[in-house]
C-alpha cells in the first residue's frame, strides 16, 4: 500500500511503530555493548541544536555539554571559576578592561582554541543582535588581542554583571561560523538565517561530542578526545569524562520516564520530579532521590499604582497573615523551602538572612491577631474586628480602609491547577487566610498566557502569583524587577514599584566592581524591598532528581540539581 492510499492516522501510526522499532533496537545494542554509557531521559526533544537559537531547556542541556564558556561557577562556593580561561581576569579599574588568558585548548574538530574565537563570538553577537545575549555584551567599548591566547576587553563604564553575564557566555568557533554569517548578513532577515541554520555536528570546546541524533527516539554523545578538561584539576574535581558516552532518550511524559527509570531502561531522568512520584521510586533500593534547592522565586504581587494596594500597611499585613511554613509542607509536601527574602537562601553569598520576616513562627492565630493590630494602627477599622477565641482566630467582617470606604472586593490571578497546581492552590490559601482579616479577596485562576497579559500587557490587575523558575545567580535580577524606569507596558517592574532611594543604590550597585561593596548594597535592596513589600516571596520548590545508583557514581550536588556538567565530567561506572 502506497502512501498516498493510507489515512493521515494509519500513516501516523506506522511511523510511531517504526520509531518504536527504531528505539528498541537501538537500545538492545547498547545493552549489549560493556555498561560505561550513561543513559540520561529527557522530558521533551530538543527544539534545535543550533546555538544562536536554543532557548528552552532541553537544548539547553544537550549544548552545554558541548560549546563552553570561559568562566562558570564552581558547584560548592557558586564562585565563577576559570574554564576555557586559564585564570580569573584582571580588571585595570583605570583602563576599565578585563584581561582575559586562555587555556591551552582545542576545538572537538582538533583545532585550536584561539583569542580570534573569543572575538569572533562578540562580533556575532553584536552584529546580529543575538536574542539572551546582545545585552550583555553591549557593554564592551573594543576587543584587543594582545597574542592569541590573550583577550582584553574594554568596556564602556563599570559594569558588575561583566564577569558573572558576559564571560558566561558559551564560546563558538570561528572556523565553523565565519563562512554561514557572513553569508547570513547578504540575506533580508540576517538573524533568523543564521538562527534558521541546522546544525548536525556542532563543534564545541566541551566534554562531549554529538556522533548521532534520531530525532523523536535519542541523541548519542561520545567523549570529546580534545577535551581540555581531561586529567586536569578544575574546582577540586579530577576531570574525565569517565563514560564511554551519554545517550539522551527523549519522552513524552514522565510517567514513561519514571517506569523506564524503575525498570532500568535509563540511569537518571533530567527533570524535576513531582512528589508524587517518590513513593513509587522509594521502594526500588537501585534508585536513589537528590534533594536540591532551585534558584527560584515564586511570589505574590501587588498592583501598586492604585488603592488600596498602595499602601505599605496593607501589604505588610497580608505579609503577616501568610504562612510560607504550612505553604512548604502542604502544598509542597515539604520539598521545598519557604523564602524569606528575593534571593535564595543556597545563594548564600547575595542572600540577607536579617530582613524582616512577617509573622514567623506564629500561629495562625496569632498572624491574625499581628496582621490587624498593623491595620488597625494604620488606621483601618471594622464593623467587626477580627479576634482570637480559645486560640483560633475569629473572622472580621467589613473592613474598611482609612478614608470609612468599604473595601471592595479584589482578586488574586493565579495560573490554572493544571498548568501549575501549587502557585493555583496557593491563591485559595492566600484567599481563605485574608478572609480572616475581613479582606473580600477572591482567587481566579485563568490561562498563563491571559494572565500575563493582564499583569504585564493591561497592568489591570489588584494581585497575583506568579514565578521565575531559574533566576541568575547573579542578583542583578533585583534591580530589573523593582526599578522605576521599568515600570512600563509589557516592563520587568511588574507591581508599579517605585523608590528612589532604591533605584539609587540598585543603580549604583550594577557599577560596582568590588564584590564585597556591592553584597552591601544587594543586601540594603533586599531589606527596602522586603520592607515595602511589592512582592511576597512565598517558596522556592526543591529539584528532585533520580538515578540509578547500581550503575554509576560520582554525581555533583549543587543549586538547580545533579544535571549539571561537573556531574558528567566525574561520572564512573561501577
Amino acid at each position: 500500500m502506497n502512501r498516498a492510499a493510507l489515512s493521515g492516522r494509519a500513516y501516523r501510526l506506522i511511523r510511531l511503530a517504526a520509531a518504536l522499532l527504531l528505539t528498541a533496537v537501538f537500545w538492545g545494542c547498547h545493552e549489549d555493548r560493556a555498561d560505561g554509557v550513561v543513559r540520561i531521559g529527557l522530558p521533551e526533544e530538543p527544539r534545535t541544536l543550533n546555538i544562536w537559537l536554543a532557548s528552552d531547556t532541553n537544548s539547553r542541556k544537550i549544548l552545554s555539554q558541548i560549546y563552553q564558556p570561559l568562566y562558570l561557577r564552581d558547584p560548592k562556593t557558586l564562585k565563577l571559576i576559570p574554564w576555557l580561561a586559564a585564570a580569573d581576569p584582571i580588571y585595570d579599574a583605570g583602563e576599565m578592561s578585563y584581561t582575559v588568558r586562555l587555556r591551552n585548548a582545542r576545538w572537538s574538530d582538533g583545532t585550536r582554541l584561539t583569542a580570534d574565537d573569543v572575538i569572533f563570538t562578540a562580533w556575532v553577537i553584536n552584529e546580529f543582535k543575538v536574542p539572551r545575549y546582545a545585552a550583555k555584551w553591549a557593554v564592551i567599548q573594543r576587543i584587543e588581542t594582545p597574542d592569541q591566547h590573550t583577550v582584553k576587553f574594554y568596556l564602556k563604564k563599570p559594569v558588575a554583571i561583566f564577569h558573572a553575564r558576559t564571560l558566561t557566555t558559551p564560546i563558538v568557533s570561528r572556523s565553523e561560523w565565519q563562512t554561514l554569517a557572513e553569508n547570513a548578513l547578504t540575506t533580508a532577515k540576517p538573524l533568523r538565517t543564521l538562527q534558521n541554520y541546522e546544525v548536525t555536528r556542532p563543534v564545541g570546546t566541551g566534554p562531549f561530542v554529538l556522533t548521532e541524533y534520531r530525532k523523536g527516539a535519542y541523541l548519542h554523545l561520545e567523549p570529546n578526545p580534545y577535551f581540555f578538561g581531561t586529567g586536569q584539576v578544575i574546582g577540586g574535581y579530577l576531570l574525565g569524562p569517565y563514560v564511554k558516552g551519554i545517550v539522551f532518550k527523549l519522552f513524552g511524559t514522565a510517567d514513561v520516564a519514571v517506569l523506564s527509570l524503575q525498570k532500568g531502561g535509563i540511569d537518571m531522568f533530567w527533570a524535576s520530579i513531582q512528589p508524587g512520584y517518590l513513593p513509587l521510586l522509594k521502594q526500588h533500593r537501585r534508585i536513589k532521590v537528590y534533594h536540591n534547592q532551585k534558584s527560584a522565586l515564586y511570589y505574590m504581587g501587588f498592583n501598586l499604582r492604585k488603592a488600596p494596594f498602595d499602601d505599605s500597611n496593607l501589604r505588610r499585613a497580608i505579609a503577616t497573615v501568610i504562612d510560607k511554613t504550612f505553604i512548604v509542607s502542604r502544598i509542597l509536601q515539604g520539598y521545598g523551602t519557604p523564602m524569606p527574602s528575593f534571593i535564595p537562601p543556597a545563594n548564600s553569598f547575595w542572600f540577607n538572612p536579617h530582613v524582616p520576616q512577617y509573622g514567623k513562627d506564629l500561629s495562625m492565630a496569632r498572624r491574625v491577631e499581628s496582621a490587624g493590630r498593623i491595620l488597625a494602627d494604620a488606621g483601618y477599622t471594622w464593623d467587626r474586628p477580627p479576634s482570637v477565641a480559645d486560640g483560633r482566630p475569629v473572622p472580621g467582617q467589613g473592613l474598611r480602609l482609612p478614608d470609612g470606604a468599604a473595601m471592595q472586593k479584589f482578586t488574586i490571578l493565579t495560573p490554572p491547577a493544571d498548568y501549575d497546581p501549587r502557585r493555583a492552590f496557593c491563591g485559595l490559601m492566600i484567599q481563605e487566610w485574608l478572609r480572616q482579616l475581613g479582606m473580600p479577596a477572591f482567587a481566579r485562576p485563568m490561562s498563563f498566557s491571559s494572565l500575563l497579559d493582564q499583569v504585564k500587557g493591561q497592568r489591570d490587575f489588584d494581585a497575583f502569583i506568579l514565578g521565575y523558575g531559574s533566576l541568575n545567580l547573579d542578583p542583578d535580577y533585583l534591580r530589573s524587577f523593582f526599578s522605576s524606569k521599568n515600570d512600563k507596558p509589557r516592563g520587568w517592574n511588574m507591581s508599579g514599584y517605585r523608590n528612589a532611594r532604591f533605584d539609587a543604590v540598585a543603580a549604583k550597585s550594577s557599577e560596582e566592581m568590588d564584590r564585597e561593596k556591592r553584597r552591601e548594597m544587594v543586601w540594603e535592596m533586599q531589606h527596602m524591598l522586603i520592607e515595602d513589600v511589592p512582592y511576597i516571596p512565598l517558596y522556592n520548590p526543591d529539584v528532585l532528581e533520580a538515578v540509578n545508583k547500581e550503575r554509576f557514581f560520582g554525581w555533583v550536588e549543587m543549586v538547580e540539581g545533579i544535571g549539571n556538567i561537573w556531574s558528567f565530567c566525574t561520572l564512573k561506572p561501577l
